[in-house]
């Protein structure tokens, strides 16, 4: 193998290893996100039933924190190969058999899929951003909009999360990566 192809092959395995580690990072930090959806719905709780009083404020931002959690958390679980699938057959596939599966669902449908939800929710978060908009109920959060850009926060870490896992299949297929799973979890897989 020429020694500028070794290298292109290099450098597609640091961005793929970079994009997992940003998923990777931002899934954890995330994941903080449930300690404090427990906590706050905790509190919610006692307000009610020890001091019976309420907070729609409060009920609210365990929404935006619920909400968030699973929107913000989806290319983390995508890298771990944690979303639903049926896999009877791919489970005993070969890895470039399961890199050929990877690239063309990633290709042909999540990036496709992704691009289509950032294209449509553009415009939609911007409206909500120029007008500030907040909640319909009194006393609830003013920051609709802050809960509405996740949806294109969440398409952008799809998008990134499923180029480094073509770029892990394109280098399974080129025999550049040993046997590992192109969701970039296996054995081999150094973060």
């Amino acid at each position: 193998m020429p020694r500028e192809a070794g290298d292109r092959y290099a450098k597609l395995g640091t961005l793929a290893r970079g994009i997992d580690r940003f998923s990777e990072t931002t899934g954890r930090l995330v994941s903080w996100m449930t300690l404090g959806t427990v906590l706050v719905t905790f509190a919610v709780v006692v307000l009610r039933y020890v001091f019976n009083s309420g907070s729609i404020a409060l009920q609210e931002f365990i929404s935006y924190l619920h909400t968030s959690v699973f929107m913000l958390g989806a290319a983390y679980t995508l890298k771990h190969d944690g979303h639903v699938r049926v896999d009877i057959i791919y489970r005993d596939l070969g890895p470039r058999a399961k890199a050929w599966i990877n690239l063309c669902g990633t290709l042909l449908m999540l990036m496709p899929v992704c691009a289509f939800i950032l294209y449509v929710s553009w415009e939609y978060v911007a409206v909500s951003w120029s007008m500030s908009e907040g909640s319909q109920e009194s006393g609830g959060l003013d920051a609709v909009f802050l809960l509405k850009t996740v949806i294109p926060m969440m398409a952008i870490l799809l998008l990134l999360q499923g180029l480094s896992m073509v770029l892990h299949s394109i280098l399974v297929l080129l025999g550049q990566q040993a046997e590992t799973d192109t969701a970039g979890t296996g054995p081999d897989r150094e973060l």
